[in-house]
């Protein structure tokens, strides 16, 4: 089972992904000079890791060890090249160590995996992780300590990794840096195995046993004690075989150890993380299968696409083109017209925008043209005196009505032009979110988006031409026949006159939330409910209490200008009579956070009969408008300013349901059209349609990559797969087998010294090649046999 992990382990790391970190293993943690180094050679038999004064292991060492009859290693990133010399895989950790951290005291999260084949080994995987610094030593960075420690986290935080907490002996155990780690992240004790590490320099008349008997700071899975060679002897080369026999003779001879011996020393060690990392193991593949086929199927439809595309082949290449233009024509087709597929829940888009321009905006264009009413009626006072000349007309002349119509008329092209660059502007914005899904064909999107981009223009100036013809046309005949024209004596309803159909009084116009100003020491923010004929405020969206409710008769609006300090835009409300708007306030200035949703709720007051104040200074400079005196004249200018009210509520109606229809019928269609049906002969017609295949060097990497962890998922679960069918798995020791261990064995121990016979206990197989015999104690306490897997 541990062999099938570290074929996980190869599979997953070799296309670099981080999935090492959910895989089931063993982190060593310590502080520099903790033995950490020895305790892993002592594993492998050789001497083979970096050692040195400060940090020397700066990139964690993912370390898979294997029986078998050769002895040799292989590294990861050199796949294929085995190495004998043990001394060859040192240099190798230090330059693959310096090519990423350089040649100063730095550290990098980038994992280095090795594996040692040998027959002195049991089936372990181990990661070999920084020793924990205080302060900062050389040319290390200020920060050293907290890289490390956040190294260290990113391996044990996880629920998978059993964390070796190793701990010199004349350490302090409540001053240990790995053991306060592994309480951090494991504060039940359940993942964390501590070592207590060089037993044999403590101070004589002192002894760690009751650390190692699980007293002091209890573990779930215990304390296991261990000597290591001194400096002296790895300075001498003293052999590790020689070096677990001193260890062996050490708990047997030591009055505080031998009771315990059998549970002591690097066999014993070796053998239980092989045990309970077996057992782990077991616990842990059900949740690492569901995250590896979570994972998979988030890029399924990522990697099938990939798969269909071979930069090579031709007609692989002329496949993809034409599916990329089809997917554009869909996507921009569900954009407009809107698509159940992919709704966006957080702001309009697409077709839903143009919605909002064609009724909403373009309406509150429209009357944001209405001019001034006094330069208005000195205008048709001159037209109607110029058109009489020297003589004094009896009658109202028509002449003067046309004129001043065609002239109201004529002022209209100035907000439908700007109504047509509006959908213009959104249209574009429209179809640049389709582009970005060819961004992976830099070559394809340059020359589509400037076909489309140029279509667009090319139909937006079609589209001001039909416009202004329409605008011509209205200016070519004034229809005074025309059945909803009505005489100005008769009068008009202010709804007719401004072209506005008024909503039912039953129906909501809008709602939203709106700051008051003004009104406390705080704006606050309030529900408002606008309806055809009152605004009302809530204190929430529930509109259960209500604050006020505000008649829209005689109400205008205007704007107030944005205040330096404030990110607010601001309108007010006010009574035409002067009258006070709310409570003592003759205004009701009211904030938004948006110019766009300022926009909307001019637009919806509008829809409700709110209209702008008048304007009342003469817009043409001149002073004072000049008042007519003759009463008859007074008579005349009326009768035709209601009649030009009347007309041009006709023609305020008819343009506004001209105008959306002209721009998609000569726009909006027009575009769909070319995008579905002449957008891709239009590419082919460029010449080599097969460069515009061409995938950017991101995009390739990028598509190689999601290739890569899609092979490395699926060799994964397979490998997963083997394991769930193989049928071999480790029985994991329970507390009451461990108990009933213990009773027995202290039968046996009071037995001997009784003088009987005792009687020897099963035990687990020694470590192979160490050649070392086991201990001869009988042993007080002993742990429960443990199962090998090879």
């Amino acid at each position: 089972m541990i062999s099938m992990i570290n074929r996980l382990q190869d599979a997953l790391g070799s296309a670099g992904l981080s999935y090492n970190l959910l895989l089931p293993q063993i982190a060593v943690v310590g502080g520099q000079s903790s033995g950490k180094t020895s305790v892993l050679e002592n594993f492998v038999g050789r001497d083979f890791l970096p050692r040195g004064t400060g940090i020397v292991t700066r990139r964690p060492l993912v370390l898979q060890l294997h029986h078998s009859d050769k002895e040799y290693g292989e590294f990861l990133h050199c796949r294929g090249k085995k190495f004998i010399d043990f001394d060859e895989i040192r240099q190798e950790i230090e330059a693959d160590t310096r090519k990423l951290t350089g040649t100063k005291k730095g550290i990098s999260p980038v994992p280095i995996h090795l594996r040692i084949f040998s027959p002195n080994v049991l089936n372990l995987t181990l990661v070999d992780l920084p020793g924990i610094t205080k302060v900062p030593v050389g040319d290390q960075p200020p920060d050293i300590e907290y890289q490390v420690r956040d190294m260290i986290m990113q391996y044990i935080c996880k629920d998978n990794c059993l964390i070796l907490a190793v701990t010199p002996a004349n350490m302090d155990l409540a001053n240990s840096d790995a053991l306060k780690l592994a309480k951090d992240v494991d504060p039940k004790g359940q993942r964390t195995i501590g070592v207590i590490t060089m037993l044999d320099l403590m101070d004589k008349g002192t002894d760690a046993r009751e650390i190692l008997q699980n007293r002091l700071l209890p573990l779930r899975r215990g304390y296991i004690g261990l000597v290591n060679r001194s400096q002296k002897d790895i300075d001498g080369k003293k052999d590790i075989n020689a070096a677990l026999q001193t260890e062996k003779e050490f708990f047997l001879s030591h009055p505080a150890y031998r009771h315990m011996c059998d549970r002591m020393g690097t066999p014993y060690l070796q053998r239980t993380l092989n045990q309970q990392l077996t057992s782990h193991i077991r616990d842990s593949l059900p949740a690492l299968n569901g995250h590896l086929q979570s994972s998979l199927a988030s890029i399924s439809k990522e990697v099938e696409t990939y798969k269909l595309y071979n930069p090579d082949d031709s007609i692989c290449r002329t496949k993809t083109l034409i599916r990329h233009v089809l997917q554009l024509s869909g996507d921009f087709e569900k954009l407009m017209e809107g698509s159940g597929d992919e709704v966006n829940t957080t702001n309009l888009s697409g077709g839903a925008r143009i919605n909002q321009i064609f009724h909403e905006r373009f309406p509150y264009l429209l009357h944001e043209m209405k001019c001034d009413e006094k330069k208005l009626r000195m205008e048709i006072g001159y037209a109607i005196r110029n058109i009489h000349g020297v003589r004094t007309g009896l009658f109202t002349p028509d002449m003067a009505f046309q004129a001043i119509v065609k002239n109201q008329i004529s002022k209209l092209k100035i907000p439908c032009f700007t109504f047509v660059d509006m959908v213009c502007k959104e249209l574009v914005s429209t179809i640049s979110e389709c582009f970005s899904k060819l961004s992976s064909f830099p070559k394809l999107r340059e020359e589509t988006e400037r076909l489309v981009t140029t279509e667009i223009r090319e139909q937006e100036r079609t589209c001001r031409e039909q416009i202004s013809l329409l605008i011509d046309m209205q200016l070519a005949y004034i229809n005074t026949n025309h059945e909803d024209f009505t005489q100005a004596q008769h009068g008009a309803s202010s709804g007719v006159q401004q072209g506005v159909a008024p909503p039912s009084r039953l129906i909501v116009i809008r709602k939203g939330w709106l700051a008051i100003n003004k009104v406390s020491l705080i704006a606050k923010d309030y529900w408002f409910i606008l309806t055809a004929e009152s605004l009302s405020w809530f204190k929430d969206n529930e509109a259960t209490e209500k604050m006020y409710m505000l008649p829209l008769d005689n109400l205008k609006i205007r704007d107030v200008e944005k205040s330096f300090m404030s990110s607010k835009f601001a309108f007010a409300l006010f009574h035409s009579d002067s009258r006070n708007v709310y409570k003592d306030h003759k205004f009701l200035e009211l904030l938004c956070n948006t110019q766009e949703e300022l926009d909307i709720w001019k637009s919806s007051l509008l829809r409700a009969g709110v209209y702008p104040e008048e304007v009342t200074v003469d817009a043409g400079g001149n002073g004072q408008s000049e008042k007519f005196t003759d009463p008859q004249l007074e008579r005349q200018v009326e009768t035709i300013r209601n009649l030009v009210d009347s007309y041009m509520g006709i023609i305020h109606k008819t343009v506004k349901d001209l105008m959306p229809k002209a721009i998609m019928h000569l726009m909006i269609n027009n575009v769909k059209e070319f995008i579905s049906s002449e957008l891709l002969a239009q590419l082919y017609a460029l010449g080599d349609s097969s460069a515009l295949m061409d995938e950017s060097p991101d995009q390739r990497q990028h598509r190689e990559q999601v290739l890569g962890k899609h092979a490395a998922l699926q060799a994964a679960l397979d490998i997963i797969g083997e394991i769930s069918t193989s049928g071999g798995h480790v029985v994991a020791p329970s507390d009451s087998s461990l108990t009933a261990g213990r009773q027995a064995s202290a039968a046996l121990s009071k037995k001997s010294t009784t003088g009987g016979k005792s009687r020897t206990r099963g035990r687990a197989p020694p470590v192979p090649g160490h050649g070392l015999p086991g201990p001869t104690c009988v042993p007080r306490r002993p742990a429960p046999p443990a199962p090998i897997s090879k």
